[in-house]
């Protein structure tokens, strides 16, 4: 395997492509007794529409969802409760780009990761067993329908996109998911679940060479051909609508105001545009911001405020918003901030403050081993190496916040949903 130290940040990455194009990442931590390994495909809810050996194939939404629920049955029984009964902690999730595999644990690690590995590898599941999912996972739908969080989310993704698959929810609908049948999850598992769309990182005190030959030993020797990915057509940058509202049970008014970014490069282009845009959005509402720190004392936001940066689909999404009674003065005095960095230019000082919090940030998450694995992950299906973030941000120029801030953001309207209590 390969060995890449990194040495202003104390780690040390090892490296291996497979014969079969799968990607591994193994992270040492000497001394620790957790481990931690995911296993994750480049698939997720986004990709409905692809192409393979010169054929078009059209998905019904959330089959990337329902694979993830089917792929833990195995002919012994339930690979979740295998995981268990050695003292693991397992589980998956599937995101618009991605789905993933995972599981902790501080004993009997090596029989754990061959369980990951078989039955991530190899699906099985019966007509009877995909029938009776289907209602487990209308019950899910509906009940995330009921949530103020993926509601306002879902709004604005309508609010912003006119075809993008980016609009549908990752788990599909109570209707879509009637067409979904075992020959859609059979032939959607053999294109996208090949090693070659596929990424292994682990995290802890595991031997790298040990973790590279049980993926030879257990995973499929040969290549494959890749699937190519069909989002639709382009859209701009303009948004579908600007302004959604609805109410539900909720103890304040919720907002949640968003803009498209375009389309984002691959590698450490995309690394470095993400982390300035990052660290532009803390300079100008971050929780030490000046503009935060005022609408707080005036009670227009509280700590549930955040913002976001999201890839998915070819597309780059940002979003912020929280509870707030006057949301529009929110997002005035905000526009009021980009006008006077447009003229004045962003303070250095708040720059440099912000920048050594972000690197700080980083650090620190480099010993929360489940999230260092699933954004090595990530990385790895952009392109991009996520140990490098540190230096990437020590080479982000308080003129680099501030061209983001006025390209991205000064003089263009926000698409914006919101939430009302209900009366009573």
């Amino acid at each position: 395997m390969n060995r890449t130290e990194y040495a202003s940040i104390g780690e040390v990455l090892y490296t291996s492509t497979l014969p079969n194009g799968l990607q591994i990442f193994v992270l040492p931590k000497p001394g620790f007794s957790r481990r931690f390994a995911v296993f994750a495909t480049n698939y997720g809810g986004a990709d409905r529409r692809f192409t393979l050996g010169g054929q078009t194939v059209d998905t019904p939404a959330g089959v990337a969802h329902y694979l993830e629920h089917k792929m833990f049955d195995t002919p012994e029984g339930d690979a979740l409760m295998k995981l268990n009964a050695t003292g693991a902690s397992p589980n998956a999730f599937t995101s618009s780009s991605m789905t993933a595999y995972h599981f902790e644990c501080t004993e009997q690690f090596e029989e754990n990761l061959k369980t990951l590995l078989s039955f991530v590898s190899v699906p099985y599941f019966t007509a009877e067993s995909v029938e009776k999912e289907r209602g487990i996972i209308a019950q899910e739908i509906r009940m995330c329908e009921d949530s103020p969080d993926y509601a306002i989310y879902m709004d604005l993704m309508e609010l912003l996109f006119t075809s993008s698959p980016l609009r549908d929810s990752v788990a599909g609908t109570v209707e879509s998911i009637q067409k979904i049948t075992p020959e859609v999850l059979y032939a959607c598992h053999k294109v996208f679940y090949h090693p070659c769309n596929m990424a292994l990182c682990v995290v802890g005190d595991v031997d790298p060479e040990q973790v590279e030959r049980l993926a030879l030993e257990i995973l499929p020797p040969e290549a494959s051909e890749p699937p190519g990915r069909d989002y639709g057509p382009a859209e701009g940058l303009e948004p579908a609508g600007l302004y959604h509202e609805r109410v539900m049970a909720v103890s304040a008014p919720q907002f949640l105001a968003g803009l498209k970014l375009g389309p984002f490069g691959r590698g450490q282009e995309e690394l470095r545009d993400r982390l300035t845009g990052v660290l532009a959005l803390r300079c100008l509402c971050g929780r030490s911001s000046p503009v935060y720190l005022r609408l707080y004392a005036e009670g227009l936001l509280n700590d549930t405020f955040d913002y976001n940066i999201e890839q998915a689909a070819g597309e780059s999404v940002l979003s912020l918003g929280g509870e707030s009674r006057d949301w529009q003065t929110v997002l005035d005095a905000l526009r009021g901030e980009l006008e006077r960095i447009a003229a004045e230019g962003l303070d250095p000082a708040l720059f440099q403050r912000q920048k050594r919090a972000t690197i700080g940030s980083h650090v620190r998450a480099l010993n929360n081993f489940s999230a260092l694995a699933v954004v090595q992950t990530e990385g790895c299906f952009a392109g991009y190496q996520t140990l490098d973030t540190t230096s990437v941000l020590n080479i982000i120029t308080c003129e680099d916040v501030s061209n983001w801030l006025k390209v991205h953001m000064l003089g263009r309207p926000m698409a914006v949903a919101v939430i009302k209590p209900r009366e009573g």
